[in-house]
């Protein structure tokens, strides 16, 4: 008996230590991968910037899509909720400090979490998504109507953030935009490395897969699949209050079906249900259409849609997904 305790012992230290490890590998490929970026693109952190807001808005649609199984394509409306908030923040109420905007994005972006999941998870299926879809037009169309507070098709101006602590302004160069969205994404991604590993976060993904068994554990599937929602809503708004202080201006663009549809195709593209495989097909997404529509502006899009069908049919899992699989198969046979 006691040998098999220290078994059991032996093996969950072996996995925590394991778990730790990953952990630790991905702060060191997040902070390797911006510093090779800051170095290859000195000129061109905006983009990167941008990749970083995108991907906060796909590590949120993973959440409740990849952990939780919730079939959404109006994810773009809590990115955009976020993204005004802040905006209006500045523009409107003087509220120009860098982080009490992003405070105020998560905010917003949280209460867009809460409307959108109390419509959403009334139903199931393709129902899900129509009425997802609906709410990203809805969201559009109000933020359009509502032109005094959002500036409408013009998109809202005026956001002037203070420098950083007082010392670090958001200058033309971006490079203040650029650090500070690599600190907000470090922060989320260990956040959110606990959050998915948590009892909360193993009952969303025991919800995911037989939804039934959890009720009749005592749980109750629509409140928990409601608080991720709120949770995701504030990691969106995040990425969009980063998009809103980098840029200064906040557009329709960020209430737009496109923008949903696309945050979808990237997580499938990384691989769903892991923090990693949303971020990497965020980067490799955005960096390969970066690429494409500058070498090739008239066909890019048909490169764009080449790659995508070759991940789904070589790579069903995503990139991230079938890379990580391919390795774990490999290590088992050398054991």
């Amino acid at each position: 008996m006691t040998l098999i305790m220290n078994t059991e012992t032996v093996a969950t230290t072996a996995r925590q230590n394991r778990t730790i490890g990953r952990d630790l590998i991905g702060i060191g490929a997040i902070i390797a991968a911006a510093a090779i970026g800051y170095l290859l693109f000195p000129d061109n952190l905006a983009l990167l910037t941008r990749i970083i807001a995108i991907a906060l808005l796909v590590l949120s649609l993973d959440l409740v899509t990849g952990y939780c199984g919730v079939a959404t394509l109006g994810h773009a409306a809590l990115f955009g909720s976020g993204a005004y908030a802040a905006g209006i923040a500045a523009a409107h109420y003087g509220i120009t400090d860098p982080l009490l905007m992003t405070l105020a994005g998560i905010l917003c972006g949280a209460i867009a979490g809460l409307v959108c999941g109390l419509i959403i998870l009334r139903a199931h299926g393709l129902p899900q998504l129509v009425l997802s879809i609906s709410l990203i037009y809805l969201f559009h169309e109000f933020a359009n109507k509502a032109s005094s507070w959002t500036g409408g098709s013009d998109g809202l101006s005026g956001i002037s953030p203070d420098p950083l602590f007082g010392r670090f302004e958001f200058d033309l160069w971006g490079q203040t935009a650029y650090v500070f969205g690599v600190v907000l994404l470090l922060a989320v991604f260990i956040l959110l490395r606990f959050l998915v590993r948590s009892p909360f976060g193993m009952l969303c993904r025991g919800i995911k897969e037989d939804p039934l068994r959890i009720m009749a554990m005592g749980a109750s599937p629509k409140i928990a699949l409601i608080k991720m929602y709120v949770i995701s809503g504030a990691v969106a708004g995040v990425g969009g209050a980063l998009n809103a202080i980098s840029t200064q201006v906040v557009g329709l663009d960020s209430l737009s079906f496109t923008q949903s549809a696309e945050s979808l195709v990237m997580l499938v593209l990384g691989g769903t249900g892991s923090l990693f495989g949303a971020l990497t097909g965020t980067v490799v997404f955005m960096l390969f259409e970066d690429y494409v529509s500058a070498a090739n502006p008239f066909h890019w899009l048909t490169m764009v849609g080449a790659l995508l069908i070759a991940v789904v049919l070589f790579a069903p899992k995503g990139l991230y997904g079938t890379a990580a699989a391919f390795v774990t198969g490999r290590l088992e046979k050398r054991t």
